[in-house]
């Protein structure tokens, strides 16, 4: 049956390959007429393409900005409040509600979308004439040689119909599988330089860096030929000047280890946008496919770096000193608390009626709840007799009943060994507060709006900019 249906419409891989010949007929009827090109005019078919990717996203492009514009309060003043003296118009700015904000928000995504469609319809347009001055710039170099890979090479090659081939299925996403012989780092020279003309960058990923540096010597010149720059980030340490002025070049080579590197070190240690290193994703061709994508991806990257200086975390060192006052108190009341249990047991547990072991027990729960590794409840559970049980069965009776938290009342915070958690209580929040001067609990928003709405001092703007500031 499977192979009945191949016969009818044949396989999948066959339909791709005769859509995209017609493609490589159509790059080598351009090549002709940029023969009689001076190097100059071949060259400025570059610019002359960007020219055009920038004419078909010009209107889209010039609504983000000014939706950028407004987000950062530098849009035009929205309403005149009068004329001063000296003739000047004096215009009244209004701060963007949240709803405002999120709707312009909303529209940068389609708007992104939209950006993304124009460039690709674009690229779609001038592919076939992209090609052919890619292969054009191949020819006139026949001859010239250069250093790449430690060695001279004289370059001595021009993309052949099955290399174009394998250059448009890399720029429609898909998977080029090339033999041995068929040239495949000269492949991705094609869409390589297509798709850096739309100004965001290209990653072309290797499996280690000789390679990546071998290739960026031996195909950059190709590129440089067209006027547009090349770089390797292997080249420089990482989050320096170099390796963000690599990813600011057209085309980036570099491993697939140190592109994800860069992007965890992004993701996880800056602050400041201005810190990153990578710019936005836009288009990558990976080499060796397989290696990197299955083989390599089986070995996770991890990165980690040196927890921040506590003395240069200025929330850490206004919070400490509160913090060690709550242990404080709350070992004070569990000392309190064993002298509890002790008077409790002294007569004998076997003496105590229900409601005593329910109240031994709750007692129990609190210090393992409030200091789990206090010596003495650690020295008090160990001893042989029903403690234990006593304990185990109370904490279950409260978590079935949902009563759990009414041992946490009268603690400052709450340990779950388990799960390796610290909370504090209710109490714990209000004192520290109190200690650091700061609010820790949110706060109840129907009660906030109505005290905003029922203050008659505050006019309608003013009541509309406090209540924006609430729900923020």
């Amino acid at each position: 049956m499977l192979t009945f249906f191949k016969r009818l419409f044949g396989d999948k891989n066959e339909r791709m390959l005769k859509e995209y010949w017609p493609i490589v007929e159509e790059i080598n009827a351009c090549v002709e007429p940029l023969e009689t090109l001076s190097e100059e005019e071949l060259r400025a078919k570059t610019d002359a393409f960007r020219q055009r990717i920038h004419e078909a996203v010009a209107d889209i492009e010039a609504r983000q900005q000014e939706i950028n514009a407004q987000l950062k309060g530098a849009a035009p003043q929205t309403a005149q409040a009068g004329v001063a003296g000296d003739g000047q118009a004096l215009d009244e700015e209004r701060e963007l509600s949240l709803a405002e904000r999120q709707n312009l928000f909303d529209e940068l995504d389609d708007l992104e979308e939209d950006w993304l469609d124009a460039v690709e319809r674009t690229l779609a347009e001038i592919l076939p004439e992209a090609f052919a001055v890619v292969k054009e710039a191949c020819r006139r170099m026949l001859g010239r040689q250069w250093e790449a890979g430690g060695a001279t090479i004289t370059w001595d090659m021009v993309p052949y119909d099955v290399q174009l081939l394998g250059g448009i299925a890399l720029h429609q996403g898909n998977i080029a599988e090339m033999k041995t012989g068929e040239g495949k780092t000269l492949v991705a020279v094609a869409p390589v330089y297509l798709n850096a003309l739309v100004g965001r960058g290209v990653h072309l990923v290797t499996v280690n860096p000789y390679l990546a540096q071998r290739d960026a010597e031996w195909m950059g010149p190709v590129y440089e030929f067209l006027g547009l720059r090349v770089d390797v980030i292997d080249l420089y340490e990482p989050h320096t000047e170099g390796r963000r002025g690599a990813y600011r070049a057209d085309i980036t080579y570099g491993t697939n280890n140190e592109f994800g590197f860069d992007y965890l070190r992004d993701n996880s240690f800056v602050i400041d946008p201005d810190q990153l290193v990578q710019r936005e994703h836009h288009y990558a061709i990976v080499d060796e496919v397989d290696s990197v994508l299955v083989d390599e991806a089986r070995t996770p990257l991890i990165i980690a770096g040196a927890a921040p200086e506590s003395n240069q975390n200025a929330n850490y060192m206004k919070l400490k000193p509160g913090i060690e006052q709550l242990v404080r108190l709350q070992n004070r009341y569990i000392t309190n608390v064993m002298k509890e249990v002790e008077e409790i047991i002294e007569p004998g547990v076997d003496a105590l009626d229900g409601d005593g072991e329910r109240e031994l027990g709750f007692r129990l729960v609190q210090m393992k709840r409030g200091a789990p590794k206090n010596k003495q409840f650690i020295k008090l559970m160990s001893r042989e007799g029903p403690l234990p049980k006593i304990l185990h069965r109370v904490e279950g009776e409260l978590m079935r009943d949902k009563l759990l938290h009414t041992c946490d009342e009268d603690l400052y915070f709450a340990i779950d060994e388990k799960s390796h958690m610290a909370d504090l209580t209710e109490k714990g929040r209000d004192d520290l507060a109190k200690r650091v001067n700061l609010p820790l609990t949110l706060p109840d928003l129907s009660v906030a709006v109505k005290a905003i709405e029922d203050d008659e001092a505050l006019d309608k703007q003013a009541r509309v900019q406090k209540l924006d500031e609430l729900h923020r």
